[in-house]
Order: structure tokens, then C-alpha cells, then sequence
């Protein structure tokens, strides 16, 4: 019974059954944290702050004046509620808010002005609860001081809302499914999964309020699966299902409906008979017979039981209260339907495994087992089972708002006799008037063994006297699957309490299947508060699923320039949308509270999967955090501590903590990390779980807590460790991070990555630095425009070439430095090449200039033969095979092998094998802006050169040309801008070497030729390394990279470059050893090596020779008169050492010819005028 009180609230009062006497339930009021403005509505004359003030918030919602109408729906499941100064607002049975419009866009345009608030003089509700019929009218704001136009009263409207409804309101049955179902007077929403259809729920009339209610699946079948989360909570939208027109035309509205356990088929009850729609065919079936659909009422509710459907109805020709059962594949006729007669009415109806259980008119109960038959037409029988009386315990049967079988008991499976029971312990659930009881089996008596008997004798025992489980129960949800997993959620009892949130009845499992203690409680309930109201519960998944009334304004549409607005701008057009809430935290977090750690661990273990598990933990964390830490009182037992332990259970701990407190405010990370530990010891963790992403977040913690030198001391830990891991994106924001730190930007703290670059684990370089400047400029003097890129593959997200030269004196520079070169000594002296190319351009390290400072300590080879090995390794390169045929081919002549060049890279389909093959003439070419100025010699050849291109012209493609002069070695991107240039390379060979045959054995070389060679990217790489180390004058280094390459022209000039310029005779003699050594173990170990090493013999003994004679370095030195060899600049001596780059250009693989020198002169012409822009830009992803 509700009251409407002038002060604005509705008292709900219940009866005792016992004594008649009044109860006060619960209060439907307005709280300030729902409507913080709601104060700010229409007052009554002379209610000035200070009555506000001394009267307190007992009056402050007599703001919306006194309740004016209270209306209960048709199904008594909601209760509307209406004010005299306007607004209306629906509330469920016991309290739980669904719809007000004194908030939101109810009462506030687009424009964020107040709207006047609907009031409502007259109101009156549909059948069924559909419809909701006001009388409105406008008027002043009841002030009578006022005069304006607001004053007038307004013509009274007439409106029409419609609703739709969970099918749990008439239909409590359906508590055992996972699904939601709407029902509206026409139409069906669901959200089922694979038969969804993306349909607009905004098919209502746009007046329309869709008041929302609970509703779920039923999932009773031991054997069926539950189904998938991503099909229940795939989209927003709901599947719509028109009710056929032809069964609404005389049966119209719609009374119950119900959806089976797999979500495909559903039946609905109309005025008369049924009809049931299959979601898989789209098709109706409805009574062929309409006599037979006019003769029965369902008065109980209808559900599904595998195919058949179970319904309780009154004969009207036979006056006969049935029990009917129809099977869905088969004609909708009475004569395929088995029918059983009940002695009276039947009020409720529900369906549990294989048996039926009915709640009658007698205030009595009976239990009907239901079996499929294979013989006769009524594939369906059922048999009474047993009878059981509750009239002495309910004063009026239509008190019972649902009766329901489940196999939930007081005992858990672990004290029952025998296991068996645990799922056969059916206890009957009945809901009177919002008191919970519970009715069990009485199993005191002697046991009748199942072996022995009949397993229907079990059944037939006695139920105990009912107990009461909790009060103000408004729905009921459980399920009869099993899962070992997750016994506690399977297991449980869930309960929706309207205003009073949920509750759930857990049960208490003890740890390892130990015997439990006799004083102990074996389960217990735990109430919980959730933000939508709830309609179905996915058990195993955690999840409440809903549906919300959204809204949507469209008064932007009209002018309200006229007095009177028009009521469909006033009311917004409302939506039904689909919601969900993950509830596992109230329940750890309340095991918590009552010191039942251990099984608050177990549930949380047996959930540990679920994706959304980490933010379940860092939700209860935060929770706990806010309400502690903002307390005004001290709390004697505070919880935070707990929850902290608990969650380093998991190893999600260091991830849940940070997340939490970068979520939190600054003033709250004081109290978090006195409980959960100090965040550098947390840090280190973290490190040493190489969880570097998550010990980034805590260097914020640790920037905002701890002095700078702390900070900066974390900071280097972690780039450290991530220059190791080669993450790169992680080693940029510490770079920044920690010269923040020097400059005094503490508030630009490194963002945690979220992501790592693609080539931070697939190995390819990104180089974008300037890699060449003339010998008259200093590195520092090149002006900004050299540094840009040209073109790129990629546009790295790192930092520029210019990196910190613009402030190197800069201590923390200095500082960022010299990790970076203890870095790059590591990896060199680990011969790990590739990893330091991936080092140098990911972050624009100068490798060049640290490389000629190094060359004599950590850029020296050691170990030929170790390098030769972990380089084949790391790059994937194949050792050599000795060919089977002669070693000697036509290919050895230039020409032939240009042709064999020619038809590789047109052949390929990756332009980077294009790039392999010019790679050597193209590094001759670069290194030729190096050689202006080191002795006359060359300068004449220059100056000779300017007749070459004509006999250039004849021997190069124009891709060959194209490729020199602007992609080089690492930049391809003119070669897949179009693809002709294919194209014309075959033309260019066609042309020129058009009697050109290749016989099968030339085919055979080529092939072995691509079989000995190893990836396309790794070649790329290597010859840029090659450069790289060529131009730092690291010549033992070329020496190795040409023995993997096996080209005698990178021996060639580097032969060269020792005769033409000053060389360390300990590096002479270390590469001499070293190819010593790497002779004898191709002898012994690689006989592959043998053939390439024979062919560079007579180089091998020149260079013992220039050992041997140890020229002197002066006779090379015309530009650096007057200055020892020790006064020479690194740059100087990288520039020298570059001669033979360009003297000697790419030979054969197979021989030691050279290339005339004429030939030569034309190469270097050419390149040298572009190659002194100064910039030699590509990216190879």
C-alpha cells in the first residue's frame, strides 16, 4: 500500500501476515545525489533559506510540492508517482528508481535552459500496463506575486506513453535464463545472441517512455552450454520481433511470453490461445484451427522444456482448469498436444530439468514430471509426482509472486550424504508478497539408496517447514548447470531487492575438500549495490545485464517563439538501450569485510580468465581507496590493508596498484602506498619481472613523490634495461623523461606506452640521420635543411638527426650519452651488428663518429671467425655449399653478369632485391664526395670524368641509374612509386643484349647463386652496415661483412684504402691474423668458404706485404701538411679511409676483375654533384 505525503515522498506499508497489522517497507523519495537541483524546482509562497535551513533536508523535497497522484501498474510490478508542482516518476515494487523526469533531458533543453516541468492534473493506465493515459495541463509556477506569461494557465493535453516490459513481470519463470526479453503490446525485443539483427529499438511512437523491467534465460539443461559472452554483449541494439498480425487481431495485447534455453524460439499468450515464432526461419505458427485458439485462456504463464512447450490453461467449452504440453516441430492442433487436468486454477507455472512444478489457487503445490515418448502422436506425458499444501503458511494466493525448483540448500555437495543429492536436492523457492522462502527435502529420515529403487521414490520426500530467506525480493535468478570451475557462482542464489541493490547467497566451500567445521555457516548472504536495475544474470561471466532508458532531445528543430511550446518539443524521444555491470568486487570485497579471505581467494581464482578480471581487482582497490582515505572520521578497521594482500595474491598486483593510483588524486597516493608498499620497491619488481611498461607508470608515482635524484637514478634503470629489450618507443620517452629531469620539466613525465613499434620486434632499421658531409664541414655546422627527410618508407616517431647537439655541453646530455655509448660498446663487443643498426636508427645514434672513436678498442674485431659465425646467425645468412658444377662460368665476364643482374631484379618482386644487387656501385658511388680533396692524383681523375655518361649510358639501365642517384641503398621508394620501372628494365635488356641465350647450366649458377644468399633485408642491412663501418675506418669490420657477402670488391678496396691512406699497422695485423684464422677453419669446419678465399688469395698476400713493409702514412697525407698523424681530426681520418669506396667500384662475385678505370671516373661524376646536398636519407621497414 502506498501513501503520498505533502512532503513530496511515497511510504510503501506491507501487511504481516499474522497479525494484519501495518509494516512500514521503504520510502520512494528523491535523494540529492541523484537530483543535486531538484531544490532549485518550484517553491511554495514564502519558503525562505532559513525554513530551508531549520527544517533541514526532511523538507527539501517539498520543493516539487506535495505527491499528487500514485498509480499502481495493471501487473502491480511498478508504481508511478506524480507531484503537484509536476514531474513524474516510476518505481519499482520495493523502491528501485527506472524513470523520473525532474532530471536530464526531461528537464533541460539542448541549450542547457530549464524546461517547465510536466505536470500531470489525471492519469490513468492501459491494459496490460502499456499504455499510461495522462491529462497534462501547464500553468504558473503557483506563484501569484508573478504576472508575466508564464502565469497563464495553459490549455490542458491529453498524452499517451507507451512501455514495454520484462517478461519477468507476468512471467517469473523465465529467472532461469541468461537472456533478456522485452515485451511491448506488439513487438519483442531481445538481445539472443546469433539471431540478433542489428534493428533500431527507436521504432516506439517518439512520445514514447519504455519503462524497463527485469528478465533472463532459462539454462536448465545439464548439458548445454552457456552461450558466449561476445554473442550476448555483441552490440547495443536489439533484435526486434513483430508479433504476427493475424494472431493480434483477436488476441491483442500480449500477456506472457517466454524464450527457450538456446535463445531461438519464443512463444507468446495473447488474449486467447498462443503462437511461437522460430528465430532461425522467421516464421510464425499459429493455431490452424481458430476455434480450438478461442477456447483456452493461459491463466498461469507458459515455458519451455527442450521443444515443447508447457502451458497452464482454462478450457472454456470444457470448463476444465489443464496442463498442456505442445511440441514445437509439429502442427499447433490440440491433437498434438498431451493434456493433463488440474483440480484448480493455476496461478504459476515453472519448468526445472525434467519436471514442472505449479503453484495452484488451493494455496497448494504440485510437482509434474515431464518425459519425451517415442510412440503416438503426444510425444510429451507427464505424471503427478507429489502434492504439497501451503495453505497454513499463505494467507491468499495471490500473495505468491513466484514459486520456483532449484537444487540450492542450505547444505552444500560437499556435507551431503551422497553426491548425488547435490543436484537433486530441489528446494522450492516462493516469493509472498517480497518474503524469500525456502522450502527443503527433509532428509533426516532413513536414505533410500538410488540402486535399490525407483529414482521417482526420491522425489517423493518430504519438505521441511519453510524458512525465510530475505525480504523484499523482487525477482529471483538460478541456475541447474554445473561447472567445477565455478562452483561458487553456479551454486549461488541471486536475488534483486529494488532500492535495497542485490543480494547474493553464496556458498562456503572449504579449501582443498577438507571436512568443514560443524559451527560454521555453509553459505551466506552478501548484500551488494549495482547502477542499473537488473534483468538477467550471466552466472559464470560475472555479469548483470540490463537495459536503460536513454533519451534524446530534438527541440533544436522548433522556434519557441510562440507562447505555448508544443509538448512533443517538451518531451524528449526515449530509447531502450542494453547495459551490463560487472559485480564480482562487491561480493570479494564483502568476503573481505567478513574476514572470509580464503574464500573470497577461491572465487577469485576460479575467475582469474575472465577478460575484464584486472579491472574487477582495480575496481575494488579503488573503491575501498576513495571511501578510507576520504573518511572525516578515523576508521578503527580499516579494510585497504586487506585488500592489498589480497590482491598480491595475483600477478596482476603491480599493474592493479598503478593503474589505481594514476587513476586517483595526488593527495590520496600517501594513504594507497602505505598499504600496498613503498612504489620503489614496487619498481624494482617490476624490473625484475621485466614488466617495463607498467614500471614506466610507477616513474611517474616516483616523479611526483621522491626528489629529482631519485627519479633520475629509476629512470636510468629502466633505459637501461629497455635498450636491452630493444623497446624502443619506451627508450624515447625515457630519453625525454630523463632530460626533463635535467632542464627542470618535471611536469612532462614519460606517457606509459601502450604499444611497441612493429620494428622494434621484427628487426629492420629505420635510418633517418644525415650519414654524409663534406670533410670542409664540421657536423655541427650543417645546416637544418640537410637533416630533413626526403623521402621515407616510414616517418619515425622518434627523435630528429639534430638529436642534442644543439645543447652538448649539457650535463644531462652528456649523461644520456654516455649510456648510450656503453649501450652500443655492449652490443658491439657481443658482435651483435644487428641489433646495433636497430639501436642507431631507432634513436638517431651517431654511429659514424662513436665508431672512429672506437676503432681501436670496442670496434675491434677479436674473433674472426666468431663474427663470421654470429653474423650468419643473425641475419639468417646460409653458410656457403661448395657448387656442384664447375666453379668457373660465363658469368665471370662483366657483361654476362650485368645481363644476370638485369634479369634478377626484374624478375623480383620485392624492390629491395633491386637494392641488393646496385648496393656496391651505389656505396662507390656515395663515398666519392669523401676523395675531393686528398691528393692531386685523384683530382685530375675527377676533373677527367665529364665525357663518362655517354659510355655509362650504354652498359646501365635507367633503374640501375635511377636507383644511384636518388634511393641509394636504403631508400626505395622511387622503385614502387610506379610500376614500369620494371617493366623497363626488361626493356633495357631486350635492347641491348637481345642475342642473349642462357643455357641450363648459366641457370644453374643463378640459382645457386639465390640459394647461397640469405634474405633481401638482410642483405640491405648488411651493406649498410657495410658503409656505415667503411666510413667510421672500422676496415676490419668490412673485412668480415665482404666475407659473408663474398664480393672481392670490398676487398679490393680495402686493400686499397690501407695502400692509399694512413692505417694502424695493429689493425693490419689483426685482420691479417683474422683471415688467417678464418682460412683455417673454412679448411676444417666450412669448406664452402674455400672457393671465395682461393679467388682473393692474391689479395690476402699483398696486404702480408704492406704489412710486412709498413708504409709510412705521410707519403698519403698531401692535405694535412705541417700536422702529425696524431693531430689529425676523427673526422679527417673516417673521410680518408673512405678512398677506395670510390677508386675501386662492385665486382664479380665470382671473380677479381675490375671495372676500367675510365669507367669508373664516369660513376663518380655523376654522383658526386647530388651527393653533396649533404643528405643521404631512407627507411627500410
Amino acid at each position: 500500500m502506498a501513501f503520498g505525503c505533502a512532503s513530496g515522498s511515497v511510504q510503501v506499508y506491507t501487511i504481516d501476515n499474522t497479525t494484519g497489522a501495518m509494516q512500514l517497507s521503504h520510502k520512494l523519495e528523491l535523494t540529492a545525489k541523484q537530483y543535486p537541483d531538484v531544490k532549485n524546482c518550484n517553491c511554495k509562497e514564502g519558503h525562505t533559506d532559513l525554513v530551508e535551513f531549520l527544517m533541514g533536508n526532511a523538507d527539501i523535497w517539498n520543493k516539487t510540492g506535495a505527491v499528487k497522484l500514485v498509480r499502481w501498474s495493471p501487473d502491480n510490478s511498478v508504481v508511478i508517482v506524480t507531484w503537484e508542482y509536476g514531474g513524474l516518476s516510476l518505481w519499482s515494487v520495493f523502491g528501485a528508481q527506472l524513470i523520473c523526469t525532474l532530471g536530464g533531458d526531461f528537464a533541460y533543453r539542448s541549450d542547457g535552459t530549464k524546461k517547465d516541468p510536466l505536470k500531470i492534473n489525471s492519469m490513468s493506465w492501459g491494459a496490460e500496463g502499456y499504455h499510461l493515459w495522462v491529462i497534462s495541463g501547464f500553468g504558473s509556477q503557483n506563484t501569484e506575486n508573478e504576472s508575466d506569461s508564464k502565469s497563464i494557465v495553459k490549455q490542458p493535453g491529453i498524452l499517451l506513453f507507451q512501455f514495454i516490459k520484462s517478461a519477468l513481470t507476468v512471467n517469473p519463470c523465465m529467472s532461469n535464463q541468461e537472456q533478456v526479453l522485452l515485451q511491448g503490446e506488439d513487438r519483442l525485443y531481445l538481445n539472443c545472441g546469433e539471431a540478433s539483427q542489428s534493428q533500431n529499438p527507436r521504432s516506439s511512437s517518439a512520445h514514447s517512455d519504455h519503462r524497463t523491467r527485469r528478465e533472463k534465460s532459462p539454462f536448465a539443461g545439464g548439458g548445454l552450454e552457456s552461450q558466449s559472452l561476445s554473442t550476448l554483449l555483441g552490440h547495443r541494439h536489439w533484435h526486434v520481433v513483430q508479433i504476427s498480425s493475424t494472431y493480434l487481431e483477436s488476441n491483442w495485447p500480449i500477456r506472457f511470453s517466454a524464450i527457450d534455453k538456446l535463445g531461438q524460439n519464443i512463444a507468446v499468450v495473447g488474449k486467447f490461445g498462443f503462437a511461437h515464432y522460430s528465430l532461425l526461419t522467421k516464421k510464425w505458427k499459429l493455431f490452424g484451427n481458430i476455434t480450438q485458439e478461442q477456447n483456452m485462456i493461459v491463466t498461469g504463464g507458459l515455458a519451455w522444456w527442450n521443444d515443447f512447450i508447457v502451458l497452464a490453461c482454462y478450457n472454456i467449452s470444457d470448463r476444465q482448469e489443464e496442463l498442456r504440453v505442445y511440441l514445437r516441430t509439429s502442427n499447433l492442433d490440440n491433437a498434438f498436444a498431451h493434456v493433463t487436468k488440474t483440480q484448480a486454477e493455476t496461478l504459476l507455472l515453472s519448468v526445472f530439468r525434467d519436471m514442472v512444478i505449479v503453484f495452484r489457487a488451493d494455496c497448494s503445490i504440485c510437482l509434474y514430471s515431464i518425459e519425451r515418448k517415442s510412440d503416438g502422436p503426444n510425444a510429451a506425458g507427464i505424471q503427478v509426482l507429489q502434492e504439497v499444501s501451503m495453505s497454513r503458511y499463505i494467507p491468499h494466493p495471490f500473495l505468491v509472486v513466484s514459486v520456483t525448483l532449484t537444487s540450492v540448500s542450505t547444505e552444500n555437495g560437499i556435507t551431503l550424504k551422497m553426491p548425488q543429492q547435490a543436484r537433486d536436492a530441489e528446494s522450492i523457492m516462493l516469493n509472498l508478497a517480497g518474503q524469500l522462502i525456502m522450502m527443503q527435502r527433509d532428509r533426516s529420515g532413513p536414505q533410500i539408496r538410488e540402486k535399490d529403487s525407483n529414482p521417482n521414490q526420491r522425489k517423493l520426500l518430504p519438505f521441511c517447514p519453510p524458512v525465510v530467506l530475505a525480504q523484499s525480493v523482487e525477482n529471483v535468478w538460478t541456475t541447474c548447470r554445473a561447472n567445477k570451475q565455478k562452483r561458487h557462482l553456479l551454486e549461488a542464489l541471486w536475488l534483486s531487492c529494488g532500492g535495497a541493490g542485490m543480494k547474493v547467497w553464496l556458498p562456503l566451500f572449504p579449501r582443498d575438500h577438507r571436512k568443514p567445521h560443524s559451527f560454521l555457516s555453509q553459505r551466506i548472504m552478501l548484500p551488494f549495490h549495482i547502477n542499473i536495475y537488473p534483468l538477467a544474470v550471466l552466472f559464470e561471466d560475472a555479469l548483470v545485464l540490463g537495459a536503460v532508458n536513454d533519451t534524446l532531445l530534438y527541440d533544436s528543430l522548433y522556434s519557441r517563439n510562440s507562447a505555448r511550446e508544443q509538448l512533443e518539443v517538451l518531451f524528449p524521444f526515449c530509447v531502450v538501450e542494453r547495459t551490463s555491470q560487472i559485480y564480482l568486487h562487491h561480493i570479494l570485497r564483502q568476503l573481505l569485510v567478513r574476514n572470509l579471505g580464503e574464500q573470497a581467494l577461491l572465487l577469485a581464482q576460479s575467475c582469474a580468465t575472465l577478460p575484464y578480471f584486472p579491472h574487477v581487482l582495480e575496481l575494488m582497490l579503488h573503491e575501498v581507496l576513495e571511501e578510507e582515505a576520504t573518511s572525516r572520521e578515523p576508521i578503527p578497521d580499516p579494510l585497504l590493508p586487506t585488500v592489498a594482500k589480497f590482491i598480491t595474491e595475483f600477478p596482476l598486483f603491480l599493474q592493479t596498484v598503478v593503474h589505481c593510483a594514476r587513476k586517483t588524486e595526488y593527495a590520496l597516493w600517501n594513504y594507497l602506498f602505505a598499504a600496498v608498499g613503498n612504489p620503489k620497491d614496487l619498481f624494482e619488481e617490476c624490473l625484475m619481472a621485466q614488466d617495463l611498461d607498467t614500471a614506466a607508470s610507477y616513474l611517474i608515482i616516483l616523479q611526483n613523490m621522491e626528489v629529482p635524484a631519485v627519479s633520475r637514478q629509476h629512470a636510468t634503470l629502466l633505459f637501461n634495461t629497455a635498450l636491452e629489450q630493444g623497446k624502443w618507443d619506451l627508450c624515447r620517452h625515457m630519453i625525454r623523461f630523463l632530460k626533463a629531469i635535467g632542464s627542470g620539466e618535471s611536469e612532462t613525465p614519460p606517457s606509459t606506452p601502450t604499444t611497441q613499434e612493429p620494428s622494434s620486434s621484427g628487426g629492420g632499421f629505420e635510418f633517418f640521420r644525415n650519414r654524409s658531409i663534406s670533410l670542409s664541414q664540421s657536423a655541427d655546422s650543417v645546416p637544418a635543411s640537410k637533416f630533413s627527410l626526403q623521402k621515407t618508407l616510414s616517418m619515425p616517431s622518434g627523435p630528429s638527426g639534430k638529436r642534442w647537439s644543439k645543447d652538448s655541453d649539457c650535463a644531462e646530455n652528456m649523461y644520456i650519452d654516455m649510456m648510450l655509448w656503453r649501450h652500443a660498446r655492449r652490443l658491439l663487443e657481443e658482435v651483435r651488428l644487428k641489433d646495433l643498426g636497430c639501436f642507431a636508427a631507432q634513436l638517431g645514434f651517431e654511429l659514424i663518429s662513436w665508431l672512429c672513436k672506437e676503432r681501436a678498442r670496442a670496434a675491434r674485431v677479436d674473433n674472426f671467425v666468431l663474427a663470421l659465425k654470429r653474423l650468419h646467425k643473425d641475419f639468417l645468412w646460409p653458410l656457403p655449399i661448395i657448387p656442384a658444377s664447375s666453379v668457373s662460368s660465363p658469368f665471370k665476364n662483366g657483361k654476362y653478369r650485368t645481363v644476370g643482374e638485369q634479369l634478377l631484379k626484374s624478375q623480383s618482386t620485392d624492390p629491395f632485391l633491386n637494392l641488393e644487387i646496385d648496393a656496391g656501385v651505389s656505396n662507390v658511388q656515395r663515398s666519392q664526395s669523401w676523395l675531393g680533396n686528398i691528393g692531386p692524383a685523384h683530382q685530375e681523375i675527377d676533373t677527367a670524368s665529364s665525357h663518362g655518361p655517354q659510355m655509362q649510358d650504354a652498359f646501365l639501365s635507367p633503374l640501375s641509374n635511377k636507383a644511384g642517384d636518388e634511393c641509394s641503398i636504403g631508400s626505395a621508394t622511387d622503385l614502387t612509386e610506379s610500376s614500369s620501372m620494371v617493366d623497363g628494365d626488361w626493356t633495357m635488356v631486350d635492347e641491348n643484349f637481345s642475342t642473349l641465350s642462357l643455357t641450363q647450366s648459366e641457370l644453374e649458377h643463378i640459382s645457386m647463386e639465390l640459394a647461397s644468399k640469405g634474405p633481401h633485408k638482410s642483405q640491405v642491412q648488411l651493406r649498410y652496415l657495410l658503409h656505415i663501418f667503411m666510413e667510421a675506418g672500422c676496415l676490419d669490420w668490412c673485412i668480415v661483412i665482404g666475407l659473408i657477402l663474398r664480393e672481392s670488391s670490398i676487398i679490393n678496396q680495402i686493400l686499397v684504402i690501407i695502400q692509399s691512406s694512413e692505417v694502424d699497422g695493429e689493425m693490419l695485423q689483426n685482420i691479417k691474423t683474422g683471415l688467417h684464422a678464418v682460412d683455417r677453419w673454412a679448411s676444417t669446419d666450412c669448406p664452402g668458404y674455400k672457393p671465395f678465399l682461393n679467388i682473393i688469395k692474391p689479395h690476402l698476400q699483398k696486404l702480408s706485404e704492406i704489412t710486412e713493409e709498413q708504409v709510412q702514412p705521410e707519403a698519403f697525407q698531401p692535405m694535412t701538411v705541417g700536422k702529425t698523424p696524431e693531430q689529425t681530426s676523427p673526422r679527417a681520418e673516417e673521410n680518408r679511409s673512405s678512398l677506395g669506396h670510390g677508386s675501386i667500384p662492385q665486382g664479380e662475385v665470382g671473380g677479381s676483375s675490375l671495372v676500367s678505370r675510365k669507367e669508373e671516373d664516369t660513376t663518380r661524376a655523376e654522383e658526386e654533384e647530388p651527393f653533396q646536398d649533404g643528405t643521404y636519407d631512407c627507411s627500410v621497414s
